[in-house]
């Protein structure tokens, strides 16, 4: 499973790195491949993750000595904080680039701002490369859907940070995010923690897929586009239940 893995690693460092080059994507309205490819995304959390860690509530009720009841109420918020956490980031970025174009010194976020926000996602990047070798479900099935569906969210994730750091993104963020992945990944390569944590990870990653890929989409200064959006998700849906 390991030399499996390996393109996507390789794809995930790479969409970082080249994420600028795509000047197709930067368009208004919304280019319909950003929009669909976040669809992807959260047809994978809804109808894989979340799917995985409900099959999984007797092992999570064991680890943590409490009834299924409990244990699935963890899993969920665990999953809240991450699109809590997501969004605290969201904001703060917003608020930061609000008030350098009204004091008109620039039309990025702040430096503070910036160096919060690739902390942040480094270390997501690091859970989502970790991920890649330690799945709620094994198999090359499983790692095909996780690896096409998180490089699609890199895609639309990248591209929104691209646009909210501009030059700072291009000198740092993206190589900060390219080595987070392969970190992740060496880390997957070398340390195993219990099947309980295995899954509480994939829970805070839902609710962070989720919040990433609905503040792209929902703006309306986006002008996303509807009808990829929803062919993603019902396209890569068919897929998973199909195949």
């Amino acid at each position: 499973m390991l030399f499996l893995s390996l393109p996507f690693v390789a794809i995930f460092a790479l969409t970082h790195l080249f994420i600028g080059r795509l000047r197709f994507l930067a368009s208004v309205p919304r280019s319909r491949w950003l929009s669909a490819a976040g669809g992807v995304a959260v047809a994978y959390v809804f109808l894989h993750i979340l799917p995985e860690l409900a099959e999984h509530q007797a092992v999570f009720a064991e680890a943590l000595q409490t009834g299924v009841a409990g244990a699935d109420m963890g899993i969920y918020i665990l999953a809240l904080a991450g699109l809590v956490v997501f969004y605290g980031l969201e904001r703060a970025a917003k608020l930061s680039l609000g008030r350098a174009r009204q004091d008109r010194r620039s039309d990025a976020v702040g430096a503070d701002i910036f160096w919060l926000h690739i902390a942040s996602f480094t270390l997501y990047n690091v859970l989502i490369g970790y991920l890649l070798f330690h799945r709620e479900e094994p198999g090359v099935r499983s790692l095909i859907f996780y690896g096409v569906a998180m490089a699609l969210h890199f895609v639309t994730n990248d591209f929104g940070l691209r646009e909210d750091h501009k030059d700072r993104y291009d000198r740092i963020g993206r190589w900060c995010l390219a080595a987070a992945v392969i970190v992740g990944f060496g880390l997957g390569a070398t340390v195993t923690i219990p099947e309980v944590g295995i899954g509480f990870l994939f829970a805070f990653l839902a609710g962070g897929v989720v919040l990433n890929v609905l503040k792209e989409e929902l703006p309306e200064e986006r002008e996303s586009r509807f009808l990829p959006f929803i062919l993603g998700t019902a396209g890569y849906s068919a897929l998973m239940l199909l195949v």
